[in-house]
């Protein structure tokens, strides 16, 4: 219960330097894995080449790590893209509670995800910003006085 609660409280302190969220599991293990196999198995395949033997086993572990290699690339971008379109839509709306005007289109996607981690107070302040100075995503990260934690990304 203890370490529950330290992790929460390290999580609820989320800032520029710590908002990137990587699982291990995924993008390190698996990623690894994969590159490794896929590596492993076109070697396969030039070492049955060579040796004149029957390359069709080979191919199709390659076939497969090749799959395998789209699957984990694919299967994130999903959720990014669909993330992305939740935030837009997020933001949009809280744009528009705040100012009842929508947000300008100036702004692009990776600036309006910027623009996220910035509380209602400094919002408006940096998407006239944003607007008027074309700040970059980082630009507007780093401008965040009081950072608003986002746990619930994918």
């Amino acid at each position: 219960m203890v370490y529950w609660l330290k992790f929460k409280r390290i999580m609820n302190e989320q800032n520029y330097a710590n908002h990137a969220r990587y699982v291990r599991g995924f993008h390190f293990l698996l990623g690894s894995l994969l590159i490794i196999g896929i590596i492993c198995s076109f070697v396969n395949v030039w070492v049955q080449w060579s040796a004149n033997k029957e390359i069709f086993s080979a191919v199709l572990m390659t076939l497969l790590f090749i799959c395998g290699l789209q699957l984990f690339w694919y299967s994130r971008q999903f959720a990014i893209k669909a993330q992305d379109r939740a935030i837009r839509a997020e933001e949009n709306l809280r744009y528009f509670i705040l100012t009842s005007k929508p947000l300008d289109r100036k702004i692009t996607m990776a600036q309006i995800i910027a623009l996220r981690f910035a509380p209602d107070e400094e919002f408006l302040e940096l998407v006239d910003r944003t607007v008027n100075e074309n700040l970059s995503p980082v630009e507007i990260k780093k401008a965040i006085r009081n950072w608003k934690a986002d746990h619930h990304r994918a």
